[in-house]
């Protein structure tokens, strides 16, 4: 028999599906701007904070929800990860506008190295893509692999940093310009794979020990 609470529930997730389709257009618009050397902060921004209303209504749902049907074991993990995750979302945008500050911020970036913000930039997308889908369908297997994606996005980081203090002084703009975009990139992946995490606290109740 279908619960009232159930109802209620279905509201949550298709809030959090809403947010998730945002922030991951919003995201790939900001790596779009480096690549592209187009300024899109401002609509960046627009979209940041329509993802901000949109994680507090989420959390207001949470919580009313907790005090009108005091829930329990899977419907009480489910709520509180929903309003985790909502979080998550919310720093994808900000972290998108931050990338798309970094154009505003150093001017014409039109000569600096432009694969590895595309190769990390789609290998970050792709990880949004599998948490959410991974959250949708409680798919664990799925979420499990976004663990192993991040340490490709660390990598990646760590190694253009290392790259980057190795070169000449000249070229030091985009050095830091990219390494900006990279570690940014890096803040996504990581909330990509806490949103991995929540799946598998929905399902299991417990949380998996990151190395």
């Amino acid at each position: 028999m279908k619960r009232l609470l159930d109802d209620w529930l279905e509201k949550l997730t298709n809030m959090i599906l809403d947010m998730a389709s945002i922030s991951s257009k919003v995201v790939e618009m900001a790596i779009d701007s480096y690549v592209s050397g187009r300024d899109v902060s401002k609509d960046v921004f627009q979209t940041s904070h329509q993802l901000r209303i949109l994680e507090d209504e989420t959390v207001e749902l949470g919580m009313e929800l907790i005090a009108r049907y005091q829930p329990v074991a899977s419907d009480l993990r489910y709520i509180r990860s929903c309003m985790e995750i909502a979080y998550g979302f919310l720093r994808y945008g900000r972290y998108a506008y931050d990338i798309s500050q970094v154009l505003s911020m150093f001017g014409d970036l039109s000569e600096c190295e432009k694969e590895i913000i595309q190769e990390t930039g789609k290998k970050v997308c792709e990880m949004i893509r599998i948490s959410v889908i991974a959250f949708k369908n409680k798919d664990i297997e799925l979420a499990k692999k976004l663990e192993l994606m991040d340490d490709e996005v660390d990598k990646a980081y760590i190694g253009f940093v290392k790259h980057a203090i190795e070169r000449p002084t000249s070229g030091k703009k985009c050095d830091i310009a990219i390494t900006l975009i990279l570690r940014y990139l890096e803040r996504i992946a990581d909330h990509a794979t806490y949103i991995g995490e929540s799946v598998e606290y929905i399902i299991t109740g417990e949380r998996p020990i990151r190395r």
